[in-house]
């Protein structure tokens, strides 16, 4: 480990469904998993599937609160209790 975090920012992408996030997380993430909310789930708290993802610390992923993050699905609320808060974050920004 780096002691370090790795940023996805994804600001700006419109991210409407699971796979639009999947889709926009496996590159900067190193990622080839199996785009599912348990697969998702053994990658952020057990590592070992990445060697980018594996030489950070934590992650921190960025979207906007919209599409998928606009607050009225459950699919985004299971995906962002995945998150721990500490090691892993999830930060939705409101738009302007």
């Amino acid at each position: 480990m780096t002691n370090s975090e790795l940023v996805v920012d994804l600001r700006g992408q419109l991210i409407e469904t699971l796979d639009d996030f999947w889709d926009a997380v496996s590159e900067p993430c190193g990622l080839w998993f199996g785009r599912n909310l348990d697969a998702w789930s053994d990658t952020i708290e057990t590592r070992g599937i990445s060697e980018v993802f594996d030489s950070h610390d934590s992650l921190i992923v960025h979207v906007d609160q919209r599409g998928l993050f606009s607050g009225h699905g459950q699919e985004a609320d299971v995906l962002a209790g995945l998150f721990d808060g500490e090691q892993n974050r999830l930060v939705v920004h409101g738009l302007p």
